[in-house]
């Protein structure tokens, strides 16, 4: 029997639909490599408001979503921020992690879903960028008076000094370091490796 080559088995790595023992195996790691990120490596990137803290788990969960479709992604924008219930950020924690991770990798990986070329990666970047800033202003306006009891107007007051800021730097971070890491992250893990001129399939 002839070996199956390389460019198919990448391909079929990919473009996948069914949760194969692999499949799941890879998720799981994802899963343990995000939530070490999000209780181990988070600290404050803006001055005077520590309680905003970035953490690379987005940068996790964005590999997921592109390397092995949205239903992968959605699993590593959701379960890793389980976490948060048994720490100090609590239930609060865990609902705004996992707003800003899943409305920045959902839209990211389904416009690379039916564009696999780093024009199409790039593109849906961008658009899962916008989805998150605007999900996560709106949800720190509902859900930040609901769990910590602060007033609306206190939290409409952060949003220009601290909420814009905090959050178009993490989107900006998150991005940019999976686009530099994107080809040999996707290389290393057998997963097709997108260039310019690869128009590949929609799955």
């Amino acid at each position: 029997m002839a070996p199956t080559s390389t460019h198919n088995a990448t391909h079929s790595t990919h473009a996948a639909s069914g949760w194969g023992t692999r499949r799941i195996a890879v998720t799981a790691l994802l899963c343990a490599m995000a939530a070490i990120c999000t209780l181990v490596l988070e600290f404050p990137i803006l001055p005077g408001v520590t309680w905003l803290k970035y953490d690379p788990s987005g940068i996790v969960a964005l590999i997921a979503g592109l390397a092995f479709g949205p239903a992968t992604g959605a699993a590593v924008s959701v379960i890793p921020y389980l976490v948060h219930v048994a720490t100090a950020s609590g239930v609060y924690g865990m609902v705004m992690a996992v707003l800003a991770t899943f409305s920045l990798v959902m839209p990211a990986s389904l416009v690379y879903r039916r564009h696999r070329t780093m024009h199409g990666a790039l593109i849906g970047l961008v658009v899962g960028g916008i989805v998150c800033l605007a999900a996560c202003v709106v949800g720190n306006l509902i859900v930040t008076p609901f769990y910590t009891g602060m007033p609306l107007d206190a939290v409409i007051a952060l949003i220009v000094p601290a909420l814009l800021p905090f959050n178009i730097i993490k989107i900006i971070i998150n991005c940019a370091v999976f686009a530099l890491v994107m080809r040999p992250i996707f290389k290393a893990m057998g997963v097709e490796v997108p260039t310019a001129g690869n128009l590949g399939t929609a799955r």
